[in-house]
């Protein structure tokens, strides 16, 4: 989500394949024996296949929000979220795969995270000041799945200005624009083109 949410707020298009990630293309593997997803295959060969790596790329293509001066910390805050707070909230959404400690406690292991945004979020609207920028958008589809694991709980928690930051973002034009329904790609479809 994060990859699509800086490709379309910078206003690059690319060609669509959407991928069922319990039925992946052969094509897919062959560029990305990775095997997940996102994968952005560049003309020139080259393949980027983490959502970080892409949105990174995709401001050095073109960066119309002046997004590029949040790079590092960006990074910095990436690092966290996708090193340490995803492997709780992938615990959390998928308890029962992971008994070694109860639901309870994997969603507790996620609270520092929280409470670390919310804390940024006590002094501006957004992640770096009072405009989203791509920091915000390199943590909040991770935040978005967490919240909704259990929304209430979410709601009920003491951090009201992540609640709101969160709010903020599912309301968006931005957020909206990018939750377009694909059908799975099959060889020899139609091109569907992505932020045209």
């Amino acid at each position: 989500m994060r990859a699509r949410l800086a490709l379309y707020a910078s206003g690059i298009t690319c060609e669509l394949r959407e991928v069922v990630l319990r039925d992946k293309p052969d094509e897919m593997l062959e560029i990305s024996p990775k095997a997940t997803v996102p994968v952005l295959h560049l003309q020139d060969g080259k393949v980027i296949d983490e959502s970080r790596d892409i949105m990174i790329w995709v401001l050095e293509q073109n960066d119309p929000k002046d997004w590029s001066k949040h790079v590092e910390q960006m990074k910095e805050l990436v690092k966290i979220n996708d090193f340490e707070f995803k492997q709780h909230l992938d615990k959390y959404k998928y308890s029962s795969r992971n008994p070694e400690l109860s639901k309870e406690q994997h969603r507790e292991n996620g609270d520092f995270f929280l409470n670390l945004l919310n804390e940024k979020l006590k002094q501006h609207k957004f992640l770096a000041g009072n405009d989203q920028t791509i920091i915000d958008l390199s943590v909040f589809p991770f935040i978005r799945q967490f919240a909704f694991v259990d929304k209430d709980y979410f709601d009920s928690l003491p951090y009201p200005y992540l609640q709101k930051w969160l709010e903020w973002h599912l309301e968006c034009d931005l957020f909206k624009s990018i939750m377009t329904k694909y059908p799975k790609w099959i060889p020899g479809q139609e091109t569907v083109l992505f932020a045209d």
